[in-house]
């Protein structure tokens, strides 16, 4: 079976002299592979363009501007970075690059969210650019993040000189080898010749296959050195043959399963939506007449409307989702890998189920679930051949008899509806909040939620109905990953409302970016759903650790120091900042912040601590102990 990640790269080159021969550069700002000068000397080299604007191959440049060209070749449209001294040569042609944006953010992480928000909502390549060092390192997160979730995205950072690798210089860190385990491939580049063979290579790599992370280090020699731009024609990559095609004996095996099955559920997961894959999977569904859900990475691939939706998997997933993959005779998964956090105990997952699993990384298929019928290849080419392999069948006669499962699922739609209850205390339920945030924005805006109760509230009470219009971290679960997403999603979308939706731990870990959104005319919309704490941390608290609160007291919200007071920090960015503290006012102040466009708005909905997420499944226990409040389990042998 051919991987579809290739093997780690490193170019590099020796520095040479003018003359050809090796030399050691004690000067940091010199320059190696090119000709020698002084680092104070980097006049402009005129870049020489056709008449649509085009650089013309074969041109004199510095390799940085042989870097930013090459991200125009690309196809780049905008980079989220901040400059430092391994960079900077990049950062002077960038300044003057026609067709290319930069968004100069507050902090790095928030460049590498900002980038992979980006890269979800439009389904292009996401860049964020970084210096060498703590710069650098100040990328892994956001980069580990994008990675576990599957967004192309491509990450630069500048590396100091050739000659000091190794030495511990200034602001040296070995980012290569850091990212190694959380990119899908990566480069170290030293020799300026190389940087548009690399860029093209590291687009085509993070877009391909299964979506991931390219990082590009480059030294800043390389950067310096005097090159003649050379854009390839094409690729060479040996061993990395991302385009497999599902076997057909396996699409047959899998259409046969599914006319056999009496309880067959699609589990739908990201790869839907990364593969572009949505109409195809939907006709999919339609010809096969089985129920389908959507992971927490899939909301939205298919509507929510769909009449054979049954929500979201998982632990906190809706009893019907649930139950349907744990009393299932057939699950067919296309673009799922089966975590933890949908499978709950492993050996308790799905007991009687047969499995399909078509995914485009061989590497998913039966790693968590053994899959009877194994399929690689990319999601809608999949569903397409599935679809036509059923028409077939079905043509000739239909066995199905659904009749009794549609009969047990709907029941469970029926008497377990995700709902909530009022709060103990009186104060704001966070699940009407953004109940009627869905219903007022509607489902055209994007939604992108921070990490915790808030994020799993979104997934629930948010209708999706469209592809893309649902961001989160789902692998990774990273805290502070809202607000520069939307930045993100909203740069690359202008025309759509872009809802952050975050918690007020979340918010305070990355809302400096409310002053790049300020600054360059990006007008996000921030729910704050201010429970006065780490809420998901506090409600595991609660139910594991005898209600001991320990150190998931923020001080923000109801009867509080308010420290800090948001509304007052919205201000301070420029925004507008808005509170919400009663249920009475919960759909004006809504409306009053869908008609503030020209700057970000900030509302701070200040809601119950006490509110928790339900259905839960806790972890580590089998899916068929799922709890629908405190306490309280389905009526399984009543109900099926």
């Amino acid at each position: 079976m051919t991987p579809t990640r290739p093997l780690r790269a490193v170019i590099r080159a020796p520095p040479r002299a003018p003359g050809g021969g090796a030399f050691s550069c004690p000067d940091p700002g010199c320059v190696t592979g090119g000709t020698r000068r002084s680092s104070q000397q980097f006049p402009a080299t005129p870049t020489v363009r056709d008449d649509e604007g085009v650089p013309m191959t074969g041109q004199q440049m510095t390799g940085a501007q042989a870097l930013v060209e090459s991200l125009k070749h690309a196809g780049a449209e905008v980079v989220f970075g901040l400059p430092g001294g391994a960079i900077l040569p990049t950062y002077d042609p960038l300044m003057d690059a026609e067709g290319l944006r930069h968004v100069l953010v507050r902090h790095e992480q928030g460049a590498g969210h900002a980038a992979s928000g980006y890269a979800h909502a439009t389904g292009k390549v996401g860049v964020c650019l970084a210096t060498s060092g703590p710069g650098a390192t100040n990328l892994i997160t956001a980069i580990a993040d994008a990675q576990m979730d599957s967004i192309p995205m491509v990450a630069i950072t500048g590396q100091v000189g050739s000659a000091f690798i190794g030495t511990d210089a200034f602001q040296e860190a070995d980012i290569v080898g850091m990212t190694m385990p959380v990119t899908k491939h990566n480069f170290l580049v030293s020799n300026a010749d190389d940087i548009p063979k690399v860029i093209k290579q590291a687009f085509h790599i993070a877009s391909t296959g299964r979506p991931g992370v390219v990082l590009v280090d480059v030294t800043k020699d390389a950067q310096q050195a005097e090159t003649v731009f050379q854009w390839p024609e094409s690729l060479d990559l040996p061993g990395y043959r991302p385009d497999a095609r599902p076997h057909t004996k396996q699409i047959r095996e899998a259409a046969s399963l599914l006319l056999e099955a009496k309880r067959p559920v699609f589990l739908l997961g990201g790869g839907v939506l990364r593969g572009d894959a949505t109409e195809e999977v939907r006709e999919l569904v339609d010809v096969s007449g089985a129920p389908f859900m959507t992971t927490l990475m899939a909301r939205g691939a298919l509507p929510d409307s769909h009449p054979s939706h049954l929500g979201m998997p998982g632990m906190h997933g809706t009893v019907a989702a649930v139950s349907a993959l744990q009393r299932a005779d057939l699950i067919v998964a296309i673009g799922a890998r089966f975590d933890d956090r949908v499978t709950g105990r492993l050996d308790s997952f799905a007991p009687n189920a047969k499995v399909v699993h078509a995914d485009i990384d061989p590497a998913e298929i039966s790693k968590n679930v053994v899959a009877d019928v194994p399929i690689v290849g990319q999601a809608a080419d999949v569903a397409r051949a599935l679809s036509a392999e059923l028409r077939g069948r079905l043509d000739e006669g239909d066995p199905r008899d659904y009749g009794a499962w549609w009969n047990t699922l709907d029941m469970l739609r029926q008497n377990y509806p995700l709902g909530w209850t009022e709060t103990a205390d009186g104060h704001t339920a966070p699940q009407k909040v953004i109940s009627r945030l869905s219903a007022l924005s509607g489902p055209e805006s994007i939604y992108v939620a921070g990490v915790g109760q808030h994020q799993m509230w979104s997934a629930q009470f948010v209708t999706y109905e469209n592809p893309r219009t649902w961001l989160n971290s789902g692998g990774l679960g990273t805290m502070g990953y809202s607000v520069p997403a939307a930045m993100g999603a909203k740069v690359g979308m202008p025309d759509k409302v872009v809802w952050a939706i975050d918690g007020d731990g979340c918010f305070q870990m990355t809302n400096q970016e409310l002053a790049t959104c300020v600054i360059n005319d990006i007008p996000i919309k921030v729910a704050l759903i201010n429970n006065s704490s780490l809420g998901m941390v506090r409600q595991w608290q609660n139910l594991f650790y005898d209600q001991r609160y320990s150190n998931t007291d923020l001080n923000t919200g109801h009867g509080t120091r308010r420290v800090p007071d948001f509304v007052k920090l919205a201000d301070a960015y420029g925004c507008a900042g808005l509170r919400c503290e009663r249920d009475a006012d919960i759909d004006d102040t809504i409306r009053q912040a869908m008609e503030i466009n020209d700057r970000p708005v900030v509302v701070d909905f200040t809601v119950s601590a006490d509110a928790m997420v339900w259905p839960m499944v806790p972890a580590g226990v089998s899916n068929d102990e799922i709890q629908i409040a405190q306490g309280m389990s389905p009526e399984w042998e009543r109900d099926i």
